[in-house]
């Protein structure tokens, strides 16, 4: 029988999986042609500067977990500008706060608020790239995939992880945007368990080696 910080930590990912996992991951590919030489950006989709997730309802010991949150992206870095590497894997942090007291069913809806606010804003703000490099002969043409697409194709990780409190999980945010990775913390609308206007949970998604600069040290949930 599980326990409930394995409970927690279960429930938490299988949320963020159920909410991400419909989409398929693209490959990089190189195409050499003989044109002139440009760059030549993936259209950008349209996005609001803050994300509003909407409410889901998730039940905890028979409670109804239903609320409202909205994301906070503060001050973003330039995320258009970050790429990934060939040998880049990318994954996605939830850090929640511990000492609020969330009940599991509160925690795996504010890691799913989380982890949609990452996803529409990586999809908004990270576009595919193709660069057109010019050689003597030819030109070659790199496909540098927006960073969205590289994490489906890595496997969609999504890993739970806990904070202290809220001074902490903004740090964290500051040195993410600092970055350039897409971070995204939730405020809860009060409406439920925890105080209006709350950070419960930070999403940060990004190629792992910048991510472990920021959360490598916290624990698992």
């Amino acid at each position: 029988m599980m326990n409930a910080k394995a409970a927690v930590t279960y429930a938490t990912l299988v949320v963020a999986s159920l909410s991400l996992g419909y989409l398929a991951g693209v490959k990089n590919r190189k195409v050499t042609i003989p044109t002139t030489s440009s760059v030549a950006p993936a259209a950008k989709a349209t996005q609001p500067e803050n994300s509003v997730v909407e409410p889901d309802g998730f039940s905890d010991e028979g409670g109804n977990e239903s609320d409202d949150s909205d994301a906070s992206s503060d001050a973003d870095g330039d995320i258009a500008a970050l790429r990934v590497e060939d040998d880049d894997n990318c994954k996605m942090v939830l850090v929640v706060r511990t000492d609020l007291g969330m009940t599991s069913g509160k925690i795996a809806a504010q890691c799913s608020h989380a982890a949609l606010a990452c996803y529409k804003t990586l999809q908004a703000k990270n576009p595919a790239v193709r660069i057109i490099l010019s050689t003597a002969d030819s030109l070659d043409i790199i496909f540098h995939p927006q960073m969205l697409r590289r994490w489906e194709r890595d496997g969609q990780t999504k890993v739970a992880l806990k904070c202290d409190n809220e001074e902490e999980m903004l740090v964290m945010q500051a040195q993410a945007q600092s970055l350039n990775l897409c971070a995204r913390s939730i405020q809860d609308a009060g409406r439920t368990q925890i105080a209006a206007g709350s950070r419960t949970v930070l999403g940060i998604t990004g190629p792992a080696r910048l991510v472990n600069q920021i959360t490598g040290k916290l624990r698992l949930l």
